[in-house]
């Protein structure tokens, strides 16, 4: 059964929750008592994806080519060890802290679907058939939909979700990821901090770090999952809670930026001096990104970059 980010509709409980209370005071140290909860994401034994791992993308829908550019340079940042600090590439280090070593992600195959093959509205059985369009092991095949593609759940109960389809005759398994683009659909639930949230006050949102709110979103909700696959890619690796519905290396850790972080609030992070917009993150050809708090497994507790 595919996982879910269920993060963000637990960030839309909690921020009711607090944000409910006429004193933010409160809000605060209510929010620190939830954090202080034991957090541990036990491994459960089976295979993690480490060593080098091939990303393959499915664009489905219309993406312009500086969207399609971002998302890749976001992959590619993840192991590009030439940006200045904090990084892309420090963040996804923390996977290395989960057993078996690295995982060294390097940019594959990309198969574009912009007339819709499948329609508009599409269920998990086309989000699997999408990701078997590349058969290859040792890979994850990345499904993006566009802003105008409604996948059942998207909006409601998931920004994205990642899976395994069997390739091959040897009928192995191989992991896949799926994230939709929210920027007309519900920016609120899947592109928070850069839009206003469903519930709670209505501050003014972060700006963008690459000025797409949609694709910005975007990039957080894939390295929620991606994280979530290679710790946890079939269900048998890192997680904490039922296997159906597990908190995962990022998943565990809602809505975490910065530091001093609480429910509704992103924690502290940079600025950028020209355009104002926040990341916490630098890539490769000068991308900044906006990342969420990974849980590391050496400290029991969820890290974020800055």
């Amino acid at each position: 059964m595919p996982s879910s980010i269920h993060y963000l509709a637990t960030l839309s409980f909690t921020l009711f929750f607090f944000f409910s209370s006429p004193d933010p005071a409160l809000g605060r140290k209510l929010a620190a008592l939830l954090q202080q909860q034991p957090l541990t994401l036990e491994y459960h034994k089976g295979s993690l994806l480490k060593g080098n791992i091939t990303i393959n993308f499915i664009w489905y829908g219309q993406f312009t080519s500086s969207q399609r550019s971002l998302i890749l340079d976001f992959i590619q940042s993840l192991t590009y060890s030439r940006a200045p600090p904090p990084s892309a590439s420090l963040w996804w280090k923390t996977t290395e802290n989960y057993k078996g070593g690295t995982s060294n992600l390097v940019v594959g195959k990309q198969i574009l679907h912009e007339s819709y093959t499948l329609g508009k509205n599409l269920n998990n059985l086309h989000l699997r058939a999408l990701a078997m369009k590349v058969n290859q092991l040792n890979s994850v095949n990345l499904v993006l939909t566009a802003k105008d593609v409604a996948v059942d759940g998207f909006c409601r109960s998931r920004c994205g979700t990642h899976g395994s389809v069997s390739v091959g005759r040897s009928r192995a398994r191989t992991a896949y990821v799926w994230v939709g683009n929210s920027e007309s659909q519900c920016p609120g639930y899947c592109a928070w901090p850069f839009h206003q949230p469903i519930y709670g006050p209505q501050t003014p949102p972060l700006i963008a770090p690459n000025g797409d709110v949609g694709v910005d979103g975007m990039i957080i909700n894939l390295a929620t999952v991606l994280a979530g696959t290679v710790t946890n890619p079939f269900n048998d690796g890192y997680y904490q809670g039922p296997p159906t519905a597990p908190l995962e290396a990022v998943s565990a850790c809602t809505g975490l930026f910065g530091s001093g972080a609480y429910p509704g609030y992103p924690g502290k992070v940079l600025v950028d001096k020209v355009t104002g917009a926040s990341f916490n993150a630098y890539g490769v050809n000068g991308r900044k990104f906006l990342l969420p708090a990974m849980w590391d497994p050496k400290s029991s507790a969820c890290k974020t970059l800055v």
